[in-house]
């Protein structure tokens, strides 16, 4: 797969500009620099961050794998940091701004590809802030990776309306796989749920099979074709 065209802005939010990275596929990007129309993408990618008090950023390995499997998939993405992490203004909000930080990022992308679906992710931290954003956003897909469900209020989150997908690793010793097990399955619509053997919370050394546990299932999900 060839890298994507990126893109590095600043969007607006509610607490001031959030920095973010559009990338669109290397496909797409080529139709869009030549003197010829862009096809419309079938669907884009928000991807939100783990925590930002530990060291969580846009650039997160697992955050930025969730964005490669969604841009194979032929759909551009947008990575970003939450308020007051790197150049993004405002401050931590525990995760209630961060839903506002998220929707803004969905604003965007519903703006610039209008005919698109959005397909929501998060990892950690951000997976709580996804599932959070999920009510007002209305994503056609969404994956959770190791969702920060024992560290963050998850207050009145209700399971997104539409195919979604759990991975989370046996041996995370950051969010426990029995507490997150336990909390899918009593969830309608449940989730599929996705149990790495062994893998940690990182994912360190099995970041491929996260990335291919991803694109199966939305592959499955999905009519929308991979990337040339």
């Amino acid at each position: 797969m060839k890298p994507p065209h990126t893109e590095s802005l600043r969007l607006a939010g509610a607490a001031g500009a959030l920095e973010a990275l559009i990338e669109t596929p290397a496909a797409e990007a080529a139709a869009t620099s030549a003197a010829e129309p862009a096809a419309m993408p079938a669907a884009f990618g928000v991807i939100c961050h783990p925590h930002p008090l530990y060291g969580g950023t846009m650039t997160n390995k697992v955050v930025w794998t969730l964005a490669r499997a969604f841009q194979e998939l032929g759909a551009p993405t947008i990575r970003f940091n939450f308020r007051g992490v790197g150049a993004s203004e405002g401050s931590h909000d525990n995760g209630r701004g961060e839903v506002g930080d998220t929707l803004a990022m969905v604003a965007y992308g519903r703006e610039r590809w209008p005919q698109a679906a959005l397909w929501l992710a998060g990892f950690s931290f951000g997976g709580v802030v996804a599932l959070h954003a999920a009510r007002s956003a209305q994503p056609a897909r969404a994956v959770l990776v190791a969702p920060g469900i024992t560290r963050v209020e998850l207050g009145d989150a209700a399971p997104p309306a539409c195919p979604w997908l759990i991975v989370q690793g046996e041996a995370d010793d950051v969010v426990p796989a029995a507490a997150v097990t336990a909390w899918a399955r009593q969830l309608s619509p449940a989730p599929e749920l996705v149990v790495l053997p062994g893998a940690g919370h990182y994912f360190h050394g099995r970041i491929n099979e996260l990335r291919d546990t991803v694109l199966e299932f939305m592959r499955r999900n999905s009519s929308v074709p991979p990337a040339s």
